[in-house]
């Protein structure tokens, strides 16, 4: 599984065909909703190269941090 984060202003130029998500309302954001989660396995999407591309482990740390968890 690999991992990416695009601008929310970019997701019309999501092609959800390559993608885990299904659709724009399944997406996560970023608590100020200015970034936007996506997956997908294999080879990168055309739509995503050159997109920092994640892995599980630094993904995490990502969606841990006060940009995209609130704190408890």
């Amino acid at each position: 599984m690999n991992y990416t984060i695009i601008l929310a202003e970019e997701i019309s130029s999501i092609d959800f065909s390559q993608v885990l998500e299904t659709a724009a309302d399944s997406l996560r954001y970023s608590l100020d909703k200015s970034k936007v989660l996506l997956k997908f396995e294999g080879e990168t999407p055309s739509f995503l190269v050159g997109k920092q591309i994640y892995t599980y482990e630094a993904i995490m740390e990502i969606l841990n941090s006060p940009t995209w968890a609130e704190e408890i």
